[in-house]
């Protein structure tokens, strides 16, 4: 259920705008972008392609930077903050999860996970944050003996196994399956459960955001509309 008193925001937003440049021509991504995060809650972002979804988690995440506005972290200001300070943010803060999984391949699951715990703060174990997302029994396998499905819910475990307050997810089921997607989101649910991760996950399928918290569709680079889900769905629910 959505948090009623959620205290202070963990992302501010305030007039957001991403313009790209080809040679003499401009193209308005994110226009004006008011918005807030609160910790503990599930969040969708919906819209088509080309809506500015991924130029705003991207924003989010540290990994762009914004045309104008501001964007703070926790009263931090990633606006301001300088390519080393925005490194050091991604590594302590922020998990990331992707359509594509990018596991390395001569590495089992277990080291994949252990890449990211080796430069991170205060990690979980791997064992841990594998067997959070049911893959306890296939610590030592490496990918190409794992399912899709598999795959992704390890790069899941890696995204959190450096305990981060935040996690991102551009289309975590979208090169899956509608069966095999519903365990990756039910991994993803049981984080955010679990743990009180702010997840924000971006999709173009509808019958996903049933379950959010939250559930913001943009259009056009601009926040069409916010739905508040009074009670979320399980991923076993949902109706894709």
């Amino acid at each position: 259920m959505a948090n009623e008193n959620p205290g202070k925001p963990v992302f501010s937003v305030r007039g957001l705008t991403k313009v790209y440049r080809m040679g003499e021509v401009e193209v308005p991504a994110l226009r004006g972008v008011d918005l807030d995060l609160f910790a503990g809650e599930m969040v969708v972002l919906l819209g088509p392609s080309g809506s500015g979804k991924s130029t705003l988690l991207n924003i989010l995440g540290g990994l762009d930077t914004p045309t104008s506005g501001a964007v703070s972290y926790l009263d931090r200001s990633l606006t301001a903050a300088s390519e080393h300070e925005l490194t050091r943010f991604r590594r302590e803060h922020v998990g990331f999860v992707f359509q594509f999984y990018n596991l390395i391949p001569s590495l089992t699951a277990r080291e994949n996970v252990a890449v990211v715990t080796e430069i991170a703060r205060a990690p979980m174990r791997p064992e841990d944050a594998l067997r959070l997302v049911n893959l306890g029994e296939r610590l030592d396998h490496f990918p190409a003996q794992l399912s899709g499905g598999e795959q992704q819910r390890v790069a899941i475990a890696r995204a959190i196994a450096k305990n981060p307050s935040v996690l991102l997810c551009d289309e975590p089921t979208g090169a899956l399956d509608s069966q095999t997607g519903v365990v990756v989101l039910d991994a993803l649910e049981r984080v955010n459960r679990e743990l009180g991760t702010l997840t924000v996950l971006i999709t173009h399928n509808m019958g996903i955001a049933d379950m959010a918290d939250r559930v913001i569709r943009l259009s056009d680079g601009a926040i069409a509309d916010t739905r508040v889900n009074v009670a979320r769905k399980p991923a076993h629910e949902l109706n894709w």
